[in-house]
Order: structure tokens, then sequence, then C-alpha cells
């Protein structure tokens, strides 16, 4: 008679442990989701087991360390850019909105996680994620349109020059309430059924339903990275193209007549090491690339689940989200330490942060355009 009792790897296994094996094998991601919360699951993540302790273990400190930073980083631009009288400017608020934003987008969005990494699923109930998952695309598409104006502003000033009407607060305060209506009307949209806010693949976050196949589904998709993505995309390229042959063109005349008068060049700054084009060349690519760093890749995830172009695993998109909200860290080195009025009010009220002592012509760069407010030395 043949024996068919299970045999292991060092010898027969019992029947309780085959049975133990099977049981493990057919865990999935969604198990410890709790029951009121699996309306909210698509029936897509069944397939997956659940993620290993040691991702929810390095996704929570990412997010921690990434909160901390950002929450100081952007807490010091908030307070620096609202108590210095010199950078209080029209120019200024957005880049206060801007700073608030991101703030936001971490307070908000990383204790959470924090916390469901650590039961490693959703605990705080169905209307909670719909809170969360509607805070973060709030924040991201505040955030997103903040920097839109800012280089409106700039592309205003030094395309246009003095033929251009000054930025007042009234006009500054209209395009803020212009960000945040626009950011609200597709960010309540999900709540009142266009759309829904769903728990994410590894069930510890939340953000929008892209696996849904109806139209009312798809077509927010489609929408919202028309007018969130795309289109603020755009608009910051067409405005630092032209910021860019602006400078560019200002930059051979100056050489070009300074050839004229037979002198090495009409500017002192023309000593430093690089040149105001460059320094704004950089600052726009540097803007441009972290863009597409944070979002292109939850971008991605989005149309791939509305098209079924790749399968989606829960890693990739926790990891996609992570990366939007990382935005929320690039901004406040961009738009505030790149700044040197900043940075002169930051060691003013913090004395240690300064390593070294600034060089004078820090001062005159072409850094000080990054706000509409101050004039290019060029």
């Amino acid at each position: 008679m043949m024996d068919h009792t299970p045999v292991g790897i060092f010898g027969p296994k019992s029947p309780q442990a085959l049975t133990w094996t099977i049981s493990v094998a057919n865990l999935t991601v969604v198990d410890k989701v709790p029951p009121e919360m699996l309306h909210l699951v698509d029936t897509y993540w069944y397939q997956f087991p659940p993620l290993e302790t040691k991702w929810h273990a390095a996704l929570a400190t990412t997010i921690g360390l990434l909160a901390l930073i950002s929450i100081v980083g952007n807490g010091c631009v908030i307070l620096i850019f609202s108590s210095t009288k010199g950078l209080r400017t029209p120019s200024n608020l957005m880049v206060i909105n801007l700073a608030f934003a991101d703030f936001m987008m971490m307070f908000t969005m990383a204790p959470p996680l924090i916390i469901n990494s650590y039961h490693e699923t959703w605990v705080f109930g169905p209307l909670m994620c719909e809170i969360y998952g509607m805070f973060g695309s709030l924040s991201g598409c505040v955030s997103i349109w903040s920097m839109t104006m800012i280089a409106f502003d700039r592309y205003t000033v030094i395309v246009k020059g003095l033929s251009a009407k000054p930025l007042t607060y009234v006009g500054s305060v209209m395009r803020i309430l212009f960000v945040w209506a626009n950011s609200l009307v597709w960010t309540l949209a999900p709540l009142f059924g266009w759309n829904r806010y769903v728990p994410e693949g590894n069930m510890s976050a939340c953000g929008t339903d892209y696996l849904s196949k109806d139209w009312i589904s798809v077509s927010y998709i489609y929408a919202y990275s028309v007018f969130v993505y795309w289109l603020p995309l755009l608009l910051i390229i067409y405005c630092y193209t032209y910021i860019l042959k602006a400078v560019s063109a200002h930059e051979r005349n100056m050489r070009e007549q300074a050839k004229k008068m037979n002198v090495a060049s009409l500017r002192s700054s023309d000593a430093s090491k690089t040149n105001a084009e460059i320094k704004l060349a950089k600052v726009a690519l540097v803007t441009i690339t972290l863009w597409f760093m944070a979002w292109t890749p939850y971008l991605v995830i989005n149309y791939a689940g509305i098209i079924d172009s790749s399968p989606i695993s829960p890693l990739q998109t926790i990891w996609g989200s992570v990366f939007a909200k990382a935005n929320a860290v690039y901004n406040p080195i961009v738009y505030g330490i790149s700044h040197p009025k900043y940075r002169a009010a930051l060691y003013k009220r913090f004395p240690a942060l300064q390593l070294r002592k600034e060089n004078a012509t820090d001062q005159n760069s072409v850094a000080s355009c990054t706000t509409a407010a101050d004039q290019c030395e060029t």
C-alpha cells in the first residue's frame, strides 16, 4: 500500500502542518481589512498575498523621515516669509501658500499612514478613509497650482518687464483663492459620487479609485489628470521656456553692448562663476524635474489601473503614493532655500544654521528673481 503522508524537506509533514501551510498560502492583502471597509476594496486586490512586515516598517520609517523634513522645512518657510518685513510681498504670499499646502500634506498624511503600517491595514474606518484621500488630493492639487501661479508670476515680471502690471496683495489673494477653489472642486467631487476614495493596494492608505471600469470613475481619472497634472505642467513649461529665452536674449544684448564699448562687461556680477542665465536655467530645470519625479509614477499607476495596461501590485501603489507625497519635501528647497533673502532671514533667526559665511555676491544673484517682487540684477 502506497503511503500518502505529506513529506516536507526534512521528513514527513503532519496533516496539521500541511493545513497551516495551505492557509498561509491562501492569505491575501485584504484579510486584515476590517469588515466595514470591505465594500471599498476592489476584488482585484484579493489575488495578492499580504505585504511582509519589513515593507510596512520601511514605509513607516520613510514617511516618518519625509514628514519630519517637510514639516520643519515648510514650517520655517511659513515662519520666515510671514514674519520678515522684507519678504512680506504680494508674490511671496503664493510661496507661503505653497509651503502651507506641503505642510498640510505631511501633517495630515504621515501620522495615519504610520499607525496603519503598524497594524498592517487601515484601522480608522471608511469615513476617515474618504477624508484622508480627500486631504491628500487637496494638498497635492493646491501645491501643483501654487507652483503654476509662481511660475506665471515670474514669467510676467521677467518676460514682460516694465510693461507688466505690478502684482498687488489683492491680486495675489485672488490667485490663491482661485487655487483653493479649483482644488476643492476636484477633490470634493469623489465625496459626491464622481469616483470615490478607496484603500490603496497595501490597505494602509487611501486614494482615488482607479480600478473601477464604469464611465463615472474612469472619466474622473482622465479629467483630474488633465486639469491637475497636464495643464499645470504645460503652463509651467511654457512660462519657463519664455523666461529662459528672455534672459538669454538679455545676456546676449549685454555682451554685445559691452563689446561695442570695448569693455569686458557692463556689470560686476559677470565676475561670478555662474552667470544669471545658468542660475535661472537650473531653477527651471529643477522645478520641472522634481515635478516629474514626484507625480509621474502615481499618474502612471492610475492610468495603468483604468486601461489595464499592466498588472499593479500593492507595493507599487504605495511607493508611487509616497513619491508623490515626497514633493512636499522638495519645494521648500527649491522655493525657499534658493532664495537669498530667505536664507539671510533664516540665518538671522537661527544663527546655528549658518555653517559658512555667505558670499556678498549671492545677494545680487538672479536667485533674487525667484519671486516677482525681486528685480533681476541683470
